[in-house]
């Protein structure tokens, strides 16, 4: 063995821990956005309808490969008549058991707010039993233009009362808005006033990003209402409100997913033109 000389010795153990160092430095700034997203990436069906319809298991199968977890639904029964007519002539069972070959989970789905009225939801909570939900979504009120602040208010009680038979189901109820909840009525940011109508022990929200077209940001609600949401509908968008991929928009989604933990959101769907899904997924696992 050839003796190592106590100079070069220090001289390399020195050069050693600098590049120890320097690496230590550039994987915190590598990395620094590792570990954000620690829930499962799903899409929402409705942006890929006519998909669904016409090739069922190999759009699925398309979308697990891509990397996507979960498939948020849409009742196919409460939709048929807006794209889904397909998939409500199937058996719940069938379709339940398509999408588990295709390697993907799927534990919300959006209802009308009628198929939640007292006469429709024993129908409605059977078919989410069926096909494993644990979470059921509200699209929203779908109120007339001419609707007042009470009449959002009146909605708002009726999903309270879904929700407690919704819970004593064993599942949750969420509400999912549209960018009408974001404007002024009667002096009140409607979302704010529903915000403050709804039983936060029976309903919580699901926000859509899209809002950042009218200058809110999910991030500002997560902190302003923590805890009230179960899930959010991601989308980006341009200065000029130009829809792009997941992380090519004005978005901050460091700052969404740092702020998503507070909110209480559990569940992500990529709701978007069907182009932008790949590189949407890409982002978003840089942030994984």
């Amino acid at each position: 063995m050839v003796p190592i000389q106590r100079r070069t010795f220090l001289a390399n153990t020195t050069k050693a821990a600098v590049a120890s160092l320097a690496f230590s430095r550039m994987d915190s700034s590598f990395f620094k956005g590792a570990g954000l997203v620690n829930m499962p990436i799903g899409f929402q069906s409705w942006s890929v309808k006519d998909m669904l319809g016409k090739d069922l298991a190999g759009t699925l199968k398309m979308m697990a490969g891509m990397g996507y977890q979960s498939i948020e639904m849409c009742s196919p029964q409460g939709y048929k008549d807006i794209g889904f007519g397909p998939l409500a002539k199937m058996k719940t069972s069938d379709l339940r058991q398509t999408i588990a070959d295709s390697g993907l989970t799927c534990f919300s789905c959006h209802f009308g707010f009628g198929e939640l009225a007292p006469d429709q939801i024993d129908t409605s909570i059977a078919f989410a039993r069926e096909i494993g939900l644990t979470q059921m979504i509200c699209s929203t009120f779908w109120l007339p233009a001419a609707a007042t602040l009470k009449d959002y208010q009146d909605a708002a009680d009726k999903l309270n009362i879904a929700a407690e038979k919704i819970k004593n189901a064993g599942m949750h109820t969420g509400f999912h808005n549209h960018e009408f909840e974001f404007h002024i009525l009667e002096g009140q940011l409607i979302y704010d006033a529903l915000m403050h109508q709804f039983n936060p022990d029976l309903v919580r929200m699901q926000f859509q990003t899209e809002v950042i077209n009218l200058g809110y940001k999910a991030a500002d609600y997560f902190k302003k209402y923590p805890g009230r949401f179960i899930s959010s509908h991601l989308s980006d968008w341009t200065a000029d409100k130009k829809e792009v991929p997941i992380g090519q928009g004005i978005i901050d989604w460091k700052e969404f997913f740092a702020s998503a933990k507070t909110g209480g959101v559990q569940n992500i769907f990529v709701e978007m033109s069907p182009g932008t899904f790949k590189d949407s997924i890409g982002y978003l696992k840089s942030l994984s």
